[in-house]
């Protein structure tokens, strides 16, 4: 199983990024793939090829509009079942002893 997480947006398109962002978002959102939001970024969990596809998909997406598009993309891959988009964070705070902003 593999985390990825990734922050995806075209370059040169102003200060802000968000309608881009958002596109891409959907485009997650619908695929099926466990994903979760942050403010600099996306974590998606599963299989390397399912989210690797999705990531394809989504850049895919913002090169039919734009002729730049910047990439940050790092990979954790772990044998083992699915659930560590949670188990990661509930490991951290159980080891603290309380809930944390996530």
């Amino acid at each position: 199983m593999v985390l990825i997480e990734f922050a995806m947006a075209p370059v040169g398109t102003g200060e802000s990024v968000s309608a881009h962002v958002a596109k891409i978002i959907d485009l997650i959102d619908r695929s099926g793939v466990d994903y979760q939001l942050t403010p600099m970024g996306t974590i998606l969990e599963g299989e390397w090829d399912e989210v690797m596809g999705v990531v394809n998909a989504c850049f895919h997406l913002l090169e039919k509009d734009f002729n730049r598009i910047s990439v940050a993309l790092k990979v954790d891959y772990r044998a083992g079942p699915k659930g560590r988009l949670k188990s990661k964070t509930a490991s951290v705070e159980a080891k603290v002893g309380r809930k944390l902003s996530t």
